[in-house]
């Protein structure tokens, strides 16, 4: 017997396509002497039927809160002293993105990859650990822009346009529906 996991209305990334689309008609096939459906197919309007495990969910991200203590530190370098590298822009150190709240976990490079271009590693590093500020500034921005569309000029409604964009490709996570997410629709039919 098969159930339905999702409803019509609901938004779905359709893995096989590669995008976002909505249930538009969640369709049970019946059998007879079944009282409930042999398989659910969901139309979204993208030419066919598909089936449930074809498409995923959006789900939250547990770890989308992490970040609000993320801070760039410097640690050791191991292989090369000060005096090997004085083209760095900070001898005997490398940048790390520190994003939990213990000294640890997050963002390195490795030395030879440090030593091919420091300049843009240290620009990656800054900019790492600025991203969850540059998150916040973007959702403030929506959120202003959300509250009176009407009132914003032009060039701001651009601008919280291309955040949400932004914002989504980072927040939006797939995950598959979970068991019986959703009851199979009950239709009566004539014999």
């Amino acid at each position: 017997m098969a159930r339905a996991q999702f409803q019509k209305g609901q938004k779905v990334w359709v893995e096989c396509v590669g995008a976002w689309a909505q249930i538009e008609k969640v369709q049970p096939v019946w059998a007879k002497g079944f009282e409930e459906p042999v398989r659910v197919t969901y139309d979204v309007g993208l030419g066919r039927e598909f089936l449930g495990h074809e498409l995923l969910l959006p789900s939250d991200d547990p770890a989308a809160n992490a970040g609000e203590s993320w801070r760039l530190m410097r640690a050791r370098n191991k292989w090369q002293t000060a005096e090997d590298c004085p083209h760095h822009p900070y001898p005997g150190t490398y940048p790390v993105v520190v994003t939990d709240k213990a000294d640890w976990g997050g963002w390195r490079v490795p030395g030879a990859e440090y030593d091919r271009d420091p300049d843009q590693i240290e620009f990656q590093a800054r900019l790492i650990a600025a991203a969850p500020r540059l998150m916040a500034l973007a959702e403030r921005l929506t959120a202003s822009v959300d509250e009176a569309p009407d009132d914003a000029p032009p060039e701001l409604l651009m601008l919280a346009r291309e955040a949400r964009t932004v914002l989504k490709s980072v927040t939006d996570v797939l995950s598959a529906p979970p068991d019986g997410a959703a009851a199979a629709p009950r239709e009566s039919r004539a014999a």
